[in-house]
């Protein structure tokens, strides 16, 4: 399992509208019959400030390639470039250990 944090602060258009587009890209993701599954995404937000964090994990690297093949995955990296002013920090991570929920 592969897992990236993707880090940004906000600064461009509207949250709701930003938010109505992370949801079409989750959906997008869970719509895809290749991918379903096999990528986890989720978006946490600082609650004072414009700081978000994506969480990303792919099963594996065919995974990894079949998400960046998509058309909408391109358009949401580009979208994501775009709210944050250019701004946008891909890190790999390990995850370490979690509670059971």
């Amino acid at each position: 399992m592969k897992h990236f944090m993707i880090r940004y602060q906000f600064k461009n258009g509207t949250t709701e509208d930003w938010h109505r587009e992370i949801g079409r890209f989750i959906k997008a993701i869970d719509g895809d019959p290749e991918l379903k599954g096999r990528i986890g995404y989720r978006v946490l937000k600082a609650r004072d400030d414009g700081s978000y964090f994506h969480l990303a994990s792919a099963s594996d690297d065919a995974a990894q390639k079949a998400l960046q093949s998509r058309d909408f995955f391109r358009a949401y990296q580009e979208a994501t470039r775009k709210v944050a002013g250019g701004e946008v920090t891909v890190t790999p991570i390990e995850w370490i250990d979690q509670t059971a929920s």
